[in-house]
């Protein structure tokens, strides 16, 4: 695999200027960046930032939430702000129920749907649609693509060059049937991203902010890194974690943590 990136949201109160110079002075070739603080700082500044710093943009979060009712032109924008960064991969995180809606089945078929109407965008602009499934606790409000089979049945209408999928161990590691979904993503050429987060215990009140950097929770990070790599997966393998008491600590030394939780996990 091509070796590490640290997905900003690790980092999230770390500015973009120190944590592009604390990746390069720690030999860190890779970033995975959020839309909303990109667009905060500017996208072509964060672009040239990134780039003159000689970092690879590894993916960007988010695009999705095909419940909202803007849901086209929000990711037509995210699939144009992936390309002016220089990444090939925006994460897709499909979003919940509408309103009030129980009909699950229905909101996965328009999950289908809006990935097939953004197709012929993201191919224009070089973009690759990445469908990460969550964790069921999320399913209500936030993602209803809940498994790894789930998200490949959504793409397999697609071809595999413009639509792919994510596996993230925090929200996947549950999950027994993962293992032959990683085999099948493989054959099939969807592994567009994997993410290493943990599974801490107890979770927070926040359950969204509950994960813990490689190596302190619950996860076989290793099983998953090799199964991936088993996959014919070749690209980079971000740590993003969400968690206070993650966020609160200094940048550099949660870099250097995630360094060692990612290398424990690879090697």
């Amino acid at each position: 695999m091509r070796g590490f990136s640290l997905n900003q949201a690790t980092t999230k109160h770390w500015p973009l200027d120190d944590l592009v110079a604390g990746c390069v002075d720690a030999g860190v070739t890779a970033v995975g960046l959020w839309r909303e603080e990109v667009t905060d700082y500017g996208t072509e500044k964060a672009g040239s930032l990134v780039r003159d710093a000689g970092l690879t943009v590894s993916s960007l979060c988010r695009g999705g939430f095909f419940h909202e009712a803007d849901w086209y032109d929000e990711n037509r924008r995210a699939i144009e702000q992936a390309a002016a960064l220089g990444t090939d991969t925006l994460v897709l995180v499909s979003g919940g129920l509408p309103g009030k809606s129980r009909d699950l089945d229905g909101a996965r078929r328009h999950v289908g749907d809006a990935i097939g109407a953004l197709v012929p965008d993201a191919q224009a602009a070089g973009v690759r649609l990445a469908i990460e499934p969550l964790h069921p606790m999320f399913c209500s409000d936030r993602c209803v693509v809940a498994t790894l089979g789930q998200a490949l049945d959504i793409a397999a209408p697609y071809p595999a060059s413009a639509v792919g999928v994510v596996i993230d161990t925090y929200h996947l590691w549950w999950d027994d049937t993962v293992w032959d979904g990683i085999a099948r993503a493989g054959r099939e050429g969807r592994i567009a991203s994997f993410q290493l987060a943990d599974w801490i215990t107890p979770l927070p009140s926040g359950v969204l902010l509950g994960r813990g950097l490689p190596g302190t929770g619950s996860v076989d990070m290793r099983r998953f890194a090799r199964a991936v790599r088993e996959a014919g997966y070749d690209g980079h393998v971000e740590v993003e974690v969400f968690h206070e008491e993650v966020w609160s600590r200094p940048g550099a030394e949660v870099l250097a943590e995630a360094l060692s939780g990612y290398e424990a996990a690879v090697s």
